[in-house]
């Protein structure tokens, strides 16, 4: 087994000082008893900021339920339009067009566009559109940044894929509409579950888009947060950050034990050629 000399050690031990001492400083300045704007000094411990994070005169419920709401329905919709997309892409793979190829780049290009440029470009067209609907804008906006992400995460799926799976089935008298239901979307189930999550992240971190976007009100999280900490860090801030952090964490640790169990119970599945018989072992 190859170890690792001391220097790649201390290296990564910094790294990951840099990357997880603020988030620490952020959790533990949420239990602060200092109700400064800007505190600094840690006087004690509480857990009031929390108790008062949704509730009251300048809570976030408001606006996390507003992020949440916009979020779900651009990751729906992002979800059908890139999946439809990818899997019409992939079956034309061999006999792609010049057009083809074009769809394929207009469909990614909002990832590479600056998002200054796009929510400037998302509020001119509403106006003119007559759009007043803030929740109906940020969904139209959000979804048009979070397909690429749905679309390029089941596109390399499917790549990568044996396409006679999918001959065999229609051989075998399957329509179109059921290779579709039965083999296509279980297969590609991972990399569309995927590709939300990262559309999901992406909406709900999104502020400056939505900032161009949304008309008049508080706005989305990120907009509430951001004009919360124009004038100092309050420690609500600090507590709801917390909060996410600990979501995200519960998540990935879900989506760890997950991966494990999948794969367990594949190893089970399949237990290769050296695998000993059940019945050898008594």
């Amino acid at each position: 087994m190859k170890r690792h000399g001391a220097g790649s050690l201390v290296f990564l031990s910094l790294v990951l000082l840099f990357m997880y001492l603020p988030i620490f400083v952020v959790v533990i300045y949420s239990f602060n008893d200092n109700p400064s704007r800007i505190p600094t000094a840690f006087t004690g411990w509480t857990t009031q900021w929390y108790a008062q994070l949704f509730t009251g005169r300048g809570g976030y419920a408001d606006a996390l339920w507003l992020s949440l709401r916009v979020a779900l329905w651009s990751v729906a919709a992002s979800c059908v339009v890139g999946t439809l997309g990818a899997v019409g892409m992939a079956r034309k793979a061999g006999r792609a067009s010049k057009l083809d190829s074009v769809m394929e780049t207009g469909l990614t290009l909002p990832i590479m566009i600056p998002e200054i440029i796009l929510g400037l470009a998302f509020m001119v067209v509403f106006n003119a559109l007559g759009l007043r609907g803030n929740d109906l804008r940020l969904v139209l906006a959000h979804t048009t940044f979070c397909i690429p992400y749905v679309f390029l995460n089941v596109k390399s799926r499917l790549v990568g894929m044996d396409a006679s799976v999918f001959d065999a089935a229609r051989d075998l008298g399957a329509s179109p509409a059921r290779v579709l239901r039965d083999i296509t979307l279980p297969l590609i189930s991972p990399a569309i579950f995927s590709g939300a999550f990262l559309a999901l992240a992406m909406s709900l971190d999104d502020f400056v888009i939505s900032f161009f976007v949304y008309g008049v009100g508080e706005g989305t999280l990120p907009i509430k947060i951001y004009s919360s900490v124009k004038v100092g860090v309050s420690t609500q801030v600090n507590a709801l950050c917390t909060l996410i952090i600990a979501a995200v964490f519960t998540i990935a640790a879900l989506s760890r034990y997950a991966g494990a169990l999948r794969r367990a119970r594949q190893r089970r599945l399949n237990p290769g050629p050296n695998a000993v018989p059940a019945a050898a072992r008594h």
